[in-house]
């Protein structure tokens, strides 16, 4: 299983970015092979609008089963659902301890979006 964590730097050790579509970049884990690969984001940071569209797109190339993040926008949400990715907002702290909350089954569904649009 591959899940997407937002990312403020390029290890498990950066802080979870609380934005999707405007994080600086993408943790992609794979829970199977305990890898993972760093995805920049920065085309989306500064973009007038469809960011959370466009990150969700991106997520949903890499394969990923399930997003972590601190907040997620409605047309982010409704991509990333349309894609059949599961997501989890109210995440933080570090990457590798929002995995290790993901894999410990601590982390609940989001079952709606929790910002508003341009967060």
């Amino acid at each position: 299983m591959k899940i997407a964590i937002t990312a403020q730097g390029k290890t498990l050790d950066a802080p979870v970015d609380p934005r999707f579509g405007r994080a600086p970049g993408f943790i992609v884990f794979d829970t199977d092979a305990k890898t993972f690969e760093y995805i920049e984001n920065t085309q989306n940071m500064q973009a007038a609008q469809g960011a959370g569209i466009q990150s969700g797109r991106r997520i949903a190339d890499t394969g990923a089963d399930a997003v972590l993040t601190g907040h997620v926008g409605p047309k982010a949400f409704t991509t990333l659902q349309a894609a059949g990715v599961k997501i989890y907002s109210g995440v933080s702290g570090t990457v590798q301890n929002a995995v290790d909350q993901f894999l410990a089954g601590n982390l609940k569904e989001t079952r709606d979006a929790d910002v508003s649009g341009h967060w």
